[in-house]
Formats: structure tokens, C-alpha cells, sequence
């Protein structure tokens, strides 16, 4: 896991073919901005021979932020260090804990939305206006728009009712994500989860190991318990595993994006006061909310003390255990 201190940006302008570009790269250093500079330049020598080469080389780095597809560092502000763990500071606001080998994995559940009924009475009795007006002879055209009227109207509210109806017969998502993860715990007798309540599902803290974020026992073990797989594809990238601490700003009615926008560090000095006065504001608002809420403890191991350290730090920061909405 590599979640650096400083950042710096190299440039040079580069005349190949009669044509000139300027390429730019970062360089980042726990040491010092020189220290940061110096690697921007290595870094951005290699891509001048590349270009020199001939070679198709994009301008910049991409301006992502947790960007685990390009294999560079978490690009976040970094809030506190605590041991090996990092908070950083994600790209729309939120405060976000990164741990090396404290395992974290995420189990969105895939709510039934009335919205998709709705759109299928909507297109069955569009299909069912076309094949009236080319099939009926006499008033077949003003049945058809008959139809196509009835159905802009009733799709939704017929939605709704069958969304409603169809969830007294099914099994409730949440109950059946909470089961998988309790089953596939119980499978292994050392092991012991934390499991914690999100707004669109679970967070599962292993408690009893330690893990490498790419290897085969945390990927195993997030497949297992029906875990995001971008999120498991982006802890295999980064080699590390992360859970956000505080509420989503959208959440929590805060529709303003963190300024400056992108909101991808390092940003310029003289645009830090924006960013801190958004911070100020979301801050207040955010602690009325918690980020997730323990809701058990499976599996007969034991917990071990730097998986403990780390869950008092998640709980705390997260309010997991407070009377709060989650967001």
C-alpha cells in the first residue's frame, strides 16, 4: 500500500515531427516536495524517450484519484496516519481508512426497484400499440395511441403495485446477503467477521487474520461472502483495503461538490481555502450521520490484537454504534 506525503508535477515541452506537446507526470516521496519532484522528473524522462521512440504516450496521469487500474499511489489528501493505517480524504469529500492487511470487504445488495416493472407495462403496451395499428383495420390507429396514452399513466402506479405484491412472495435481499455471509463464515471454525450495516448493503471486517489484499485468501474469501468485485479487483490493484468513514455529502444534503473540482489531490495553494471551508460545512453536517452500523458478530474464532486496533478506530470514526442514520 502506498498512500504518499507529498506530490509534485513535472513538465517539459516536447517538439517531435514538426509538432510540439507538453507532457506532464507526478512524482510523489514520503520524504519531501523535492523528493516528490526529483521521481516526477524520472518519471517523466522515461515518457520523453517513449515519445522520442515514437510511442503513443498520453500527456498527463490521469486525474483520478484512488486510481488502481493505472497502479499509482492513492492519490488522497492524507488526514492522520495511525500505525500502518492511512486516512486520506477521497475525491468527493469523504473521510476513507486504508489498511495494508486489515481486511474490509463490501456487499452491495441489488435492491428490486418498482421502476423496472414499470418500464416493462410501459414497453409491453408500446409493442402492443404498434401491433395494433398495423394489424386492425378501421380504428386499429386510434386504439393504438388509446393504448400508448393508458400505459404513460398506469405504468408507474401498476409498477408499484407489483413491486409491492411481488415482495410479500420473495425473500427480503438484505436477509438473504446477511445469510451468504453467515454461511460462508461458519464454514471455516478459526474464523470471526464483524459485519456492519451500509446504506445499499454490508461491510464484513475479518476480525481473526490478517490478509494480503491480492492474494488468494481475501479474494477467496470476498467472492465468498457475494463481495463487490470492483471493489475486490481495486484492493488486488492498490494492495490495500479501504472502507469510508463518513457520509456520502449527496446524502446528507449537501448537493455542492467539494471545491476545487476535481477534487483530486495535491491542488494548488491558493485554492486550499475553498476546499477548506467545504470541509468545515460538510464536517458539521456529517456528524449527525454515521457511515455504517455494527449490526453482529459471526463465527466462533478469535479476534486478533491488530484487527482489534483497527476495529476500534473503523467504529469510532464511522459512529457505527451510535443511534445515528447512515448515509
Amino acid at each position: 500500500m502506498i498512500v504518499p506525503e507529498y506530490w509534485a508535477e513535472a513538465k517539459e515541452r516536447v517538439v517531435v515531427n514538426g509538432k510540439a506537446r507538453t507532457y506532464k507526470r507526478f512524482g510523489w516521496s514520503d520524504e519531501s516536495e523535492d523528493d516528490a519532484y526529483r521521481k516526477a522528473q524520472e518519471r517523466l524522462a522515461d515518457v520523453i524517450v517513449m515519445v522520442r521512440r515514437g510511442e503513443k504516450v498520453r500527456l498527463v496521469d490521469h486525474k483520478t484519484a484512488y486510481n488502481g487500474a493505472e497502479g499509482l499511489p492513492i492519490r488522497e489528501e492524507i488526514i492522520s496516519r495511525r500505525g500502518d493505517a492511512v486516512i486520506t480524504r477521497n475525491g468527493y469529500g469523504a473521510a476513507c481508512l486504508n489498511t495494508p492487511d486489515v481486511m474490509f470487504a463490501d456487499v452491495d445488495v441489488d435492491e428490486p426497484s418498482s421502476a423496472r416493472y414499470g418500464w416493462t407495462i410501459f414497453g409491453l403496451a408500446l409493442l402492443a400499440s404498434l401491433w395494433t395499428r398495423h394489424n386492425w383495420a378501421g380504428n386499429g390507429e386510434v386504439l393504438s395511441w388509446i393504448l400508448l396514452a393508458t400505459a404513460l399513466f398506469l405504468s408507474a402506479p401498476l409498477g408499484k403495485l407489483i413491486h409491492r405484491v411481488a415482495g410479500l412472495f420473495s425473500v427480503n435481499p438484505y436477509d438473504a446477503a446477511l445469510a451468504r455471509i453467515e454461511t460462508f463464515t461458519q464454514k471455516d471454525r478459526l474464523a470471526l467477521v464483524r459485519i456492519y450495516r451500509t446504506p445499499n448493503g454490508f461491510r464484513v471486517l475479518a476480525m481473526h487474520d490478517t490478509f494480503e489484499p491480492d492474494g488468494r485468501g481475501a479474494q477467496s474469501f470476498m467472492r465468498g461472502v457475494g463481495g463487490d468485485p470492483l471493489y475486490a479487483q481495486m484492493c488486488r490493484n492498490q494492495k490495500c483495503f479501504r472502507a469510508r468513514l463518513s457520509p456520502k455529502p449527496w446524502r446528507i444534503g449537501i448537493e455542492e461538490h467539494m471545491r476545487p473540482r476535481p477534487g483530486v489531490w495535491p491542488i494548488s495553494e491558493e485554492r486550499l481555502p475553498d476546499r477548506r471551508r467545504w470541509i468545515r460545512r460538510y464536517e458539521t453536517v456529517a456528524a449527525n450521520y454515521a457511515a455504517c452500523r455494527y449490526e453482529k458478530t459471526v463465527g466462533d474464532g478469535r479476534s486478533i490484537r491488530k484487527c482489534e486496533d483497527i476495529r476500534r478506530l473503523h467504529d469510532d470514526l464511522c459512529r457505527a454504534t451510535y443511534d445515528l442514520p447512515i448515509a
